[in-house]
């Protein structure tokens, strides 16, 4: 680790806080109802789209009916999808003549997007036509992103109101996310990266002559519209299968910073848009504290691990200075390939800038544990927050035990309902990945997509299933995962992480907004300072280290030991 690795990953982070204050409080404008700097330019097409779609945006929805009309958009989302790549043979705009997608394929992507998983069992280059990645994939994007924030802000419309029945309507959040905050920033970043030297054109490949004067074809397309909302919307499909290694998707050190800060602003604005919405700003920023503390030891950890090296490259003669690049890029270099990994997977983003399979051990159990912690540091656009709102009754639950009194969040009273929900909702990732992780480490069927036996093999499974669960996307370069057992349950997991938690976390959100929301007594514990953070730190810590450790101990951490007794790595 170098000072001048930490100033770089100081600086993006700095960067991001500074953006996210201010998008924040636009935001919880747009939210509220108010009228935006944007309102001019997108307040006829949003009036014009319920129109056409019938919606009364006047009219709210309760919990239930919010949920239903969320599954059923979405359900028809993924059925559209699925439509498109299984026929894309006959859809225009596929100048290679790429037929349409296998089932199981076509199944694990349509969820995977829907989701906003974007797993790719898939090379994009090489299985996808332009329409696919256009109206498919992109298309996707932007809408399960702003299902995501949709779902946040209902949720935390639960805690803000008193004696509700309605916590908003899912069409007006979700129209409002991608016109007012998703679309306009990915405008802007891509035209940013198509200046960084990131491909927009409908041209599929363009010829070359090498330096030694052969010819070679090179895959290209409209990138730099899918990499803006793919960073923007925490989706991290890449058109590229290296996705964010590719020098199409991610030039320079300048462009890696940028889709660093891409990833991360969108969730960090909506923690500050939470705090004006329920209007104690100091809520927020002890959530901020709480995701900041875990996220920059992830990255710490990842940094030096592969800063340390390994032994088996010391005894091959190579110069420890230079730490692990195996699976980096140098364009890159350590510092930012660990902060690229572990803010993907703090978030749930999925992109990659170096293959996570050829870290150290150490340095891939970061990201792999920042996974199975929920998705939360930030975590993914919406589901984010929403995730980490969730944990944070869990955390005044636990106070509440200690002093023997009712617990209290954001001015609502947490009782058994709220409770049991919370911890369904938290039980969904371990039984998720845990399960599909020992069933896939006996079958035949799943063993047979491995690179690699013994405990790197585990690594390759827990990663698969807890980025599908966890809905980031990212995966252990050694898995071929483009098989039925692969592609299916994968799929499933993927359903289960994203609309299996979804339905617990908006019955505790039906339950909360009917309640009365009250005053702040002397005896209400305060969750605005660092004991409140303390604790939400510890139960998010406990919760993933008592459930995955074990699991863990058989993967990378024994990997580790024996690395360290110089056996095979």
């Amino acid at each position: 680790m170098t000072v001048l690795g930490w100033l770089q990953i100081a600086i993006v982070l700095a960067l991001v806080v500074v953006a996210a204050v201010p998008l924040g409080g636009y935001m919880a404008r747009v939210y509220a109802g108010e009228r935006t700097l944007l309102s001019t330019v997108f307040g006829p097409v949003e009036r014009g789209l319920y129109r056409l779609a019938g919606v009364d945006p006047a009219r709210e929805q309760g919990a239930l009916a919010y949920t239903l009309g969320m599954l059923a958009f979405n359900a028809a989302g993924l059925v559209l999808l699925y439509a498109i790549l299984r026929l894309q043979g006959f859809l225009p705009f596929n100048p290679l003549g790429f037929a349409g997608v296998s089932p199981d394929l076509a199944f694990n992507t349509a969820v995977s997007f829907v989701s906003n998983t974007n797993w790719q069992s898939y090379g994009g280059e090489t299985t996808m036509s332009l329409f696919s990645q256009m109206a498919g994939l992109t298309v996707q994007n932007f809408l399960s992103a702003a299902t995501g924030l949709a779902l946040a802000v209902a949720l935390v419309r639960a805690f803000a109101r008193s004696n509700a029945s309605t916590v908003g309507n899912f069409f007006v959040d979700m129209t409002r996310s991608t016109l007012y905050v998703l679309l306009p920033l990915a405008v802007i970043t891509a035209l940013v990266q198509v200046w960084m030297g990131v491909p927009q054109t409908l041209d599929a490949t363009a010829a070359a002559t090498t330096l030694e004067g052969a010819q070679q074809t090179i895959a290209m397309g409209p990138v730099a519209t899918q990499m803006a909302i793919k960073q923007l919307g925490t989706n991290g499909g890449g058109f590229f299968n290296v996705n964010a290694a590719h020098p199409f998707e991610n030039p320079t050190a300048l462009s890696n910073a940028l889709e660093i800060w891409q990833m991360l602003v969108v969730s960090t604005a909506l923690v500050f848009a939470f705090g004006r919405l329920i209007g104690d700003r100091r809520q927020a920023r002890a959530l901020i504290a709480t995701i900041a503390v875990i996220l920059v030891a992830g990255i710490a950890v990842a940094y030096w691990a592969e800063a340390a090296g390994t032994p088996s490259l010391l005894a091959a003669g190579v110069d420890p200075a230079g730490g692990n690049m195996e699976g980096k890029e140098v364009r890159f270099g350590l510092a930012a390939s660990s902060l690229f990994a572990a803010v993907t997977t703090g978030l749930s983003d999925g992109g990659v800038n170096a293959m996570h399979g050829s870290f150290t051990p150490l340095g891939g159990l970061a990201p792999m544990f920042l996974m199975q912690l929920g998705e939360i540091l930030p975590g993914g656009v919406g589901s984010g927050l929403y995730g980490l709102l969730v944990m944070s009754i869990i955390a005044v639950f636990v106070a509440g035990l200690m002093v023997g009194r009712t617990p209290e969040y954001l001015g609502k009273k947490i009782e058994v309902a709220e409770v049991k929900m919370a911890i369904l909702a938290v039980l969904i990732l371990p039984t998720a990945i845990l399960g599909f992780s020992a069933v896939a480490a006996v079958l035949p069927t799943a063993l047979s997509g491995l690179g690699n036996a013994g405990p790197h093999g585990l690594s390759e499974i827990l990663y698969a299933y807890s980025s599908a669960a966890g809905n980031n996307g990212s995966a252990f370069g050694g898995l071929s995962a483009n098989s039925p057992w692969w592609n299916t349950t994968l799929g499933l997991a993927m359903l289960l992480g994203r609309f299996a938690y979804i339905v617990p976390m908006m019955a505790i959100a039906g339950s909360l907004a009917s309640k009365t929301r009250l005053t702040a007594s002397t005896g209400t514990f305060p969750t605005h300072g660092l004991l409140f953070v303390g604790l939400l730190v510890g139960v998010i810590l406990i919760l993933g280290g008592l459930q995955f450790f074990p699991a863990l101990a058989l993967g990378p951490i024994a990997e580790q030991v024996q690395m360290l007794a110089g056996k095979t790595f």
